[in-house]
C-alpha cells in the first residue's frame, strides 16, 4: 500500500525534474563529438545497476544510511544522466535508522522492469531482503516489503523465468552470517513479495574469487548468468558465471579487470542492451575519498561468454577503457548531468541533497516565496561527541575530483539557545567545518577539522574570527588530490582563507559529502534558523 508520505514525497520530486536541464561545470562525461569520457558519473552512485524501458535507461546505487534512499537516475544515450526521484523516503526500522546508521542500510540494489512495473531489490545486512515497486520510475513507489528476513543476506537481485517462475540471487556479509564469497539463490512466490524456498548455495568463490558479491541475474539464449564480482572493492575483478540450470553447476570465467590499466578494481555492475543491439556495462571504480565513481564499458560477446571493455591482447579478459565511441541508440540527445547548484526557488528540496538518516520534516521550510531555504537547529542526540552522530546534516555527493561549494546563508539564532550552530562541512570518517556560532560574545566563524570523527574524536579549532554581520558567504574549494581549504566572504566577491587546508576522507562505504548543518545543545521551546539563499558548484 502506497502511503500518502511516500506519494507526497516522490510525487513532489516529480515537479523539480520538469525543471531545465542541468549541465555540471566540474564533470561533463559526453566530449561533445560523439565520444564519451570515463567515469561518466564522477561521484559515488555505489554499486550501480541498470535497466532499459523502451529508449529510457534507468540506474539506481547504494545510498546505506543516506535519505531519501535509492536515488533513482534516467538517461537517454547511457552518457548523460539526470535524478529523477528517489524509491526510499524513509528507511525501516524507522526509530532505528532516525540516528545515523552508518555504513547500514542499503546494501547494492538492483532495478528491473517486469509486467509494466518496476522493481528495486536490495538487501540490509541486519534486517534481510527487500523489494519495492512502482508504476514510474519518478514514483511514487510503494512501502518497502521484506521479502525475505535475515542478518547478512545483501546484494539481491529477481530474474522472472519464462515458465512463470522467479527466482532472487544474493550475497552474504561476513559481518553478520560470519560468511562471505558464496552465492545463493531462492525461489520467490508470483508477486516477488516473499520468499517461498530455503537459500541454495550455487557458487562458492573462496578459492578462485574471494568475496564474490553483488550479483545481477540475467537469462539470455537459454542460459543462465549472473555477473557478480570478485576480489574486493579496490583491487577486484567481474566474474561472470553461467549455467543451463538455475541452480547450476555454474561455469566461472573472469571477464574484465585492470589489466595494464590506471583503474583498479572495475567491477560490480549492470549489464544493458541497447535499442539497436549493442551490450553495455556500467561499473564502479572505488577512488576512495570521493567514493565509488561510474564507468560505462562496452560489451561483446565470444563463445558464449561476455567480454567486457576490450580485449587488446586476446586474452578473452577485456580491459576498461577511458574514452570510447557513444552508444548507439538511434538518435542524439543534449548533455545533461545530475543536479548540483541549488537557488532553493522550489518548493519540494532538490533531488541531489540527501541526510543522514531518517528525515523529519520539521528540520526544513521550503520558502519558495523568500527564494530560500530554512533550516532549523535541531537538537544534537544525547551521546554527542561530533557532527558523525547528527542525522539532519543536509549533504550531497563530491562531484568531481576539483571542484569549489560557496553557499550564501544568513544565521538567526534563538537567544535563548546560546551556542547554537551552523556552517558549511566536508563530512567523512574525518571532517573540515566552516562554522558560524552563537556565543555570549556574539557570532563567532571558526574553521574546525574532526580526525577520525567515527571512533568519536572531538573536534580541533584552527582559526577563529568575530562576525559582525549575520549574513556571510562561506567557501570550500578541493584540488585533485582532496585537499580542501575553507574561506569566507562578505559580498560574495573576495574570499579570505581561513584555517588549516585538510585532506577529504570517505565515510562508511560511502564517498565524502559536502553540505550544510545547524544544530544545538539544548532543548527548549523553540530553534533558531538560517536562510540560505543558495549553493553553488563551480571550478
Amino acid at each position: 500500500m502506497r502511503t500518502f508520505l511516500t506519494t507526497l514525497f516522490v510525487s513532489s520530486f516529480f515537479i523539480i525534474t520538469g525543471a531545465q536541464s542541468y549541465v555540471s561545470p566540474v564533470w561533463v562525461a559526453d566530449q561533445g563529438d560523439g565520444t564519451y569520457k570515463n567515469p561518466i558519473l564522477y561521484s559515488d552512485y555505489s554499486d550501480p545497476d541498470v535497466c532499459r524501458v523502451g529508449d529510457d535507461y534507468y540506474m539506481t546505487a547504494s545510498s546505506f544510511n543516506c535519505i531519501p534512499g535509492l536515488q533513482i537516475l534516467q538517461s537517454k544515450d547511457l552518457v548523460n544522466w539526470k535524478l529523477i526521484g528517489a524509491a526510499v523516503p524513509k528507511l525501516t526500522p524507522e526509530d532505528v535508522f532516525s540516528k545515523p546508521q552508518h555504513g547500514n542500510g542499503i546494501w547494492a540494489p538492483s532495478i528491473r522492469y517486469h509486467n509494466n512495473e518496476f522493481y528495486i531489490f536490495y538487501g540490509d545486512p541486519d534486517y534481510g531482503i527487500y523489494m519495492t515497486k512502482a508504476k514510474n520510475a519518478e514514483g511514487p513507489w510503494d512501502s518497502l516489503t521484506l521479502v525475505k528476513p535475515g542478518k547478512g543476506l545483501i546484494d539481491a537481485c529477481p530474474l522472472w523465468d519464462e515458465d512463470g517462475r522467479v527466482y532472487c540471487v544474493h550475497g552474504f556479509a561476513g559481518s553478520r552470517a560470519s560468511y562471505k564469497s558464496v552465492l545463493a539463490i531462492f525461489e520467490m512466490n508470483k508477486q516477488a513479495t516473499k520468499a517461498i524456498s530455503d537459500d541454495v548455495i550455487v557458487f562458492d568463490g573462496h578459492e578462485n574469487h574471494p568475496t564474490i558479491e553483488g550479483p545481477k541475474f540475467y537469462k539470455k539464449d537459454g542460459i543462465y548468468y549472473i555477473f557478480a564480482p570478485g576480489g574486493g572493492v579496490p583491487t577486484g575483478w567481474q566474474t561472470v558465471l553461467k549455467s543451463e540450470n538455475v541452480y547450476g553447476p555454474y561455469e566461472d570465467k573472469i571477464v574484465l579487470a585492470r589489466e595494464k590499466t590506471d583503474i583498479n578494481g572495475p567491477h560490480q555492475g549492470g549489464w544493458v542492451t541497447t535499442q539497436t543491439g549493442e551490450d553495455w556495462f556500467i561499473h564502479f571504480q572505488d577512488v576512495g575519498p570521493i567514493g565509488r565513481i561510474i564507468h560505462l564499458q562496452p560489451m561483446s560477446w565470444k563463445n558464449g561468454w561476455p567480454i567486457i571493455g576490450v580485449d587488446t591482447d586476446n586474452n578473452g579478459i577485456g580491459e576498461p577503457v577511458l574514452a570510447y565511441k557513444k552508444p548507439n541508440v538511434g538518435k542524439s540527445y543534449p548533455i545533461v548531468t545530475p543536479d548540483e547548484s541549488d537557488e532553493f526557488n522550489d518548493l519540494i528540496l532538490g533531488l541531489q541533497w540527501q541526510w543522514h538518516g531518517n528525515f523529519s520534516p520539521l528540520w526544513i521550510y521550503n520558502a519558495a516565496d523568500k527564494g530560500v531555504m530554512r533550516l532549523y537547529s535541531v537538537p544534537v542526540p544525547d551521546n554527542y561527541k561530533n557532527l558523525w552522530d547528527v542525522p539532519n546534516l543536509l549533504l550531497q555527493k563530491i562531484p568531481a575530483p576539483k571542484f569549489s561549494a560557496t553557499t550564501k546563508l544568513t544565521f538567526k539564532p534563538n537567544p535563548e539557545n546560546k551556542g547554537e550552530r551552523t556552517g558549511l562541512v566536508v563530512m567523512g570518517r574525518d571532517y573540515g567545518v566552516l562554522a558560524i556560532e552563537d556565543t555570549d560574545q556574539g557570532l563567532v566563524l571558526s574553521q574546525c577539522f574532526c580526525k577520525d570523527a567515527n571512533k568519536g574524536k572531538t573536534e580541533v579549532v584552527n582559526e577563529s574570527i568575530p562576525l559582525k554581520d549575520n549574513t556571510v558567504y562561506l567557501k570550500v574549494s578541493m584540488t585533485d588530490d582532496v585537499m580542501c581549504q575553507f574561506s569566507y566572504s562578505f559580498n560574495g566577491k573576495k574570499f579570505n582563507n581561513i584555517g588549516k587546508s585538510f585532506k577529504a576522507r570517505e565515510g562508511q562505504w560511502i564517498g565524502a559529502k559536502t553540505g550544510l548543518f545547524i544544530n544545538r545543545h539544548k532543548y527548549n521551546k523553540d530553534a533558531g534558523w538560517i536562510d540560505v539563499d543558495w549553493f553553488r558548484i563551480d571550478k
